[in-house]
């Protein structure tokens, strides 16, 4: 993939980011950069590294269409927005263990014993796992991700908009995926902003911590 990146600013990428609910409908963002975006942004940390993220990107006006009904009120993102990625948590994750694993020694960043050990530790205790703990567990490490894929898009000149308004019970089905397993967490509408955003406050750190 090439690198598409047109802003290395972190400060304005952190503070200038807001939410964006107008987009651009004539700016379609190629295939090619989302994934390269999408795979800057699986680089956020997850418990043992498991990445349970799963993205659909819904992109066509086609399934535009499908996912309106299922977003109540945030319906101009969807209308105008480049595209709509729904993030899900995997509650089977760990089925992927071993790839993940074996890639890791294949480029030389593990031993194939540290491997064997980690994910003979691994696997059971996640499939040990309540249902309640691994929703715990994916959503958590999913929003890393989500966070991250925000600041990425920042630095290919993209806005978005976290969406938590949203039917989470009809989600996955609606996009051909097991509701069992597949455990919606955000969705982020992306584009090229026509749209200054809200100005916000935050509440003063010192407001929030303790230290002891």
């Amino acid at each position: 993939m090439k690198n598409t990146v047109k802003n290395n600013d972190f400060s304005n990428i952190l503070f200038e980011r807001k939410s964006i609910r107008l987009y651009n409908k004539e700016i379609k963002i190629p295939q090619e950069e989302m994934l390269e975006m999408i795979q800057e942004a699986t680089t956020a940390p997850s418990s043992v590294n498991m990445q349970p993220w799963r993205f659909v990107v819904v992109e066509s006006e086609e399934e535009k269409q499908k996912l309106k009904p299922l977003i109540r009120f945030n319906t101009p993102q969807n209308d105008t927005s480049s595209a709509m990625i729904l993030i899900f948590g995997d509650l089977e994750c760990y089925e992927y263990g071993e790839e993940i694993y074996d890639q890791a020694v294949q480029e030389n960043k593990m031993s194939s014993e540290v491997r064997d050990q980690q994910l003979e530790a691994i696997i059971p205790y996640y499939k040990n796992f309540s249902k309640q703990e691994m929703n715990d567990v994916v959503k958590i490490d999913a929003s890393l991700a989500a966070m991250q894929l925000m600041l990425v898009a920042r630095s290919h000149g993209y806005d978005t908009n976290a969406i938590g308004g949203f039917e989470s019970d009809l989600l996955a089905e609606a996009f051909d995926l097991d509701k069992n397993r597949y455990v919606p967490v955000l969705i982020l509408s992306i584009g090229e902003s026509i749209d200054a955003g809200y100005q916000s406050v935050r509440l003063n750190a010192s407001a929030l911590t303790t230290f002891k």
